[in-house]
């Protein structure tokens, strides 16, 4: 499911497309600005998104098989709740 999908599948339960559309983009904005700053996101029952960061470390390069460095980062992760995880079973 894309998210046009998701908006479509809103609609039909909730309100209109465009509110859908409005209420969807919000809820991704919200979360995109709370992992931002580093806070967490909990949606009891789905998952809490958050951040994670990755340590600095050596790589190779797999053409030449030259060491190369990889920088420290930050990534976004998931993980999901009790009842996401009991729904998909």
């Amino acid at each position: 499911m894309n998210k046009a999908e998701l908006i479509e599948e809103v609609a039909k339960v909730t309100c209109s497309k465009k509110e859908a559309e409005a209420a969807v983009g919000a809820l991704l904005t919200t979360v995109k600005k709370a992992l931002k700053k580093g806070d967490s996101v909990t949606l009891v029952g789905f998952g809490t998104f958050g951040v994670s960061k990755r340590k600095a470390r050596t790589g190779r390069n797999p053409q030449t098989g030259e060491a190369i460095k990889i920088a420290a980062k930050k990534v976004p992760v998931f993980k999901a709740g009790k009842d996401l995880k009991d729904a998909v079973k």
